[in-house]
């Protein structure tokens, strides 16, 4: 296992002297191994019950690696080189860190824009397969992909049923679905693992394993890691990192997570809904911003923000305020982390395992759905940009005019968070706009790509403290694409989602401003435009 380090300063170690002693005596480390469900309090006690898997799950996992690699061979042999994984969520976001550190191609589908689904099935169809991964089995947005990619492959003549592959809870909708249609292979998880905790199970092994990882490494390093964090011993890396979390004083509530040489792919972008989803609730709960060693949020000194950097383990790091640094393999710092989101929610009294408030953007998006309403009129249109808000709007009749109303809203306490609906891949420069606005506001900033964050920061910006203000931004595509036996399009469901988690914000009191590319060449350009405008004169200002 390569070696873990952690070092804190400021506010993380005051917490870490404050909690540690408690945690130790306590035995939370060995009564979390234990599944001790009674460590979040009796509201908690149900769900957690059922949701401690994760602890053992590197050891459990085991038992998979032999059938993955068998099928992934035989997948080969066939001429079945490429693996699009259609997940949501915790479905996705480890399968794609994993690959992705590992330097192995893996498509991860994780969106419902026409455009990017267009893309995935147009690559190489006659050598791909898919995984569709659906814990519940009833994921609109996988089931939508199942279908498109099903019809795609019968249309081109290939045998639909042997190109698919399936990860989701025993007795699923999907589960039963899947096997009396004869896909290739159905992968059952532990249905006592949370979503956001199953990187270890078949949800991270089954489409990094069939993508080429060694999965058996991965496993390896994830179970020598366990042994370190079930030690109830002040060495412990995961209670400090909990402590760090979930028990400064007051809570420093903005949690920014810089990649700093790790050579993890993509790391932060897996720990944000870990973190978000299992402790913003109640009013409560700490936001990870993704961040880089250079982003404003690093050094903004601000009372509310404690920083993460991931670093390489032998590297000679010089922290900062109110800064920690931590290493380590990408399997051993996954169960690092949810280790310590588990502590953090004791730490903040909430229970890490549910999500109360995720379902809400749903059946707002499934009620628009089915209505199929008229989009609601546009205050104006400003080029390739029809800008919809609040009251707050004020007179602003040009977009940048709107996007100034928006962060004049900003408190001292707030964060803005940029939600773009669209084909994060093809225009994955948008979010460089994030730094920018960062040092423009002087207030951290997250950049979330819809719908995927609805299964991520979405809990926490409905169910944690009311302090975000919200850039939503929607393109409209030049190709609408029908889902197969389904009354609506990935147009008109991205619309929706987008509509509907809009409509939920609003209605908890939230600044949302609504910015629709009617063009999105043109209408991203715009939008970096007056963004790079408002960070020259904010500058300007600096300066003078």
């Amino acid at each position: 296992m390569s070696t873990l380090s952690y070092e804190a300063t400021g506010a993380a170690q005051q917490a870490l002297d404050q909690h540690l002693p408690a945690l130790v005596e306590d035995r939370i480390a060995t009564r979390i191994f234990a599944k001790d469900h009674t460590l979040w309090g009796p509201d908690a006690e149900a769900e957690s019950a059922i949701r401690l898997g994760w602890v053992e799950a590197a050891t459990v996992s085991q038992a998979l690696v032999q059938e993955i690699l068998e099928l992934r061979d035989a997948l080969r042999a066939e001429g079945v080189t490429r693996i699009v994984l259609c997940g949501m969520g915790g479905s996705s976001l480890a399968p794609e860190v994993i690959a992705g550190t590992a330097g192995v191609e893996l498509t991860v589908l994780d969106s419902t824009d026409p455009d990017q689904v267009r893309a995935a099935l147009a690559d190489r169809l006659a050598e791909t397969a898919i995984v569709v991964s659906s814990k519940s089995g009833s994921t609109v947005e996988t089931d939508s992909q199942r279908r498109v990619f099903e019809k795609a492959f019968n249309d081109a003549g290939l045998d639909a049923a042997s190109r698919i592959i399936i990860v989701t809870d025993p007795g699923s909708p999907l589960d039963k679905a899947s096997r009396e249609a004869g896909y290739r292979a159905v992968f059952n998880a532990d249905p006592n693992v949370g979503g956001r905790f199953s990187a270890l199970t078949a949800f991270g092994l089954v489409p990094s394993g069939l993508a080429g990882v060694d999965i058996q490494a991965f496993l390896d390093e994830a179970e020598e890691a366990a042994e370190v964090l079930n030690e109830d011993a002040p060495e412990n890396i995961g209670l400090a990192l909990g402590t760090a979390l979930g028990g400064t004083s007051p809570l420093r509530n903005k949690i920014i997570i810089a990649e700093d040489g790790s050579g993890i792919v993509g790391f932060a972008d897996w720990a944000e809904q870990l973190i978000a989803e299992s402790t913003g609730k109640l009013g409560t709960g700490v936001l990870p911003v993704v961040a880089g060693p250079t982003s404003p949020e690093v050094s903004s000194g601000a009372e509310d923000v404690l920083v993460v950097r991931l670093v390489a383990a032998d590297a000679d790091v010089e922290l900062g305020d109110n800064q920690i640094a931590i290493a380590g393999g990408l399997a051993a710092q996954m169960m690092v982390w949810e280790f310590a989101t588990a502590v953090a929610g004791r730490l903040l009294g909430i229970n890490p395992f549910d999500q109360p408030d995720v379902e809400a953007a749903k059946v707002a998006a499934r009620g628009l759905l089915d209505a199929q309403p008229e989009p609601t009129a546009a205050a104006f249109v400003d080029g390739a940009i029809e800008v919809r808000g609040g009251e707050w709007l004020g007179s602003a009749a040009t977009a940048e005019e709107a996007v100034r109303a928006l962060l004049d809203t900003l408190e001292a306490d707030s964060y803005l968070s940029v939600q773009a609906y669209f084909d994060r891949l093809a225009f994955a420069q948008l979010e460089g706009v994030r730094d920018e606005l960062a040092a423009v506001t002087g207030r951290p900033v997250t950049f979330g790509w819809g719908p995927r964050f609805l299964h991520s920061t979405g809990q926490f910006h409905k169910g944690g403290p009311a302090i975000g203000v919200f850039l939503q931004v929607t393109a409209a595509s030049a190709e609408d694409l029908a889902i197969p036996e389904r009354p609506f399009t990935f147009g008109k469901l991205i619309a929706a989602q987008a509509a509907g988690d809009a409509q939920v914000l609003s209605e908890h009191g939230r600044p949302v401003l609504r910015l629709h590319l009617t063009d999105r060449a043109a209408g991203v350009a715009q939008l970096q435009d007056i963004i790079a405008a408002l960070s020259a004169r904010s500058a300007s200002v600096t300066e003078s």
